[in-house]
């Protein structure tokens, strides 16, 4: 019940209110509507205005991340060949060693005699 009276209080406030201000508008109905087409038409230059702005901006923002992540993975991508460069060669050094060190290894068992196996 107390929903119905209010929603019956809320529509006689409105009616009441559209009624007061048509009755009391200073201006014709033609005026107010010429009026707020104005303003909207102004809002509506002003909201555009304010979006291309902030597109701008964004789109600024965007290209300086970009480049920055470009300067930024082109130092990393020299690094990384630098380390790969470094790798190798030390790998090539590793080998060179263990290949000279077989070498060795040969010529040392190559050089001593077999012992015979002692007789019991």
């Amino acid at each position: 019940m107390a929903k119905g009276k209010l929603a019956l209080g809320a529509l006689i406030g409105a009616a009441a209110g559209f009624i007061s201000g048509v009755l009391l508008a200073p201006k014709s109905g033609k005026e107010t509507r010429d009026e707020i087409k104005k303003d909207a038409l102004k809002a509506k230059a002003t909201a555009e205005k304010e979006v291309k702005e902030a597109t701008a901006k964004v789109k600024a923002e965007a290209t300086k991340l970009k480049n920055e992540a470009t300067k930024t993975a082109d130092e990393v991508y020299g690094k990384a060949k630098v380390v790969a460069k470094d790798v190798t060669t030390k790998a090539k050094e590793i080998k060179g060693h263990f290949e000279e060190a077989a070498k060795d290894s040969k010529k040392t068992l190559a050089a001593k005699p077999k012992a015979t196996p002692k007789k019991k």
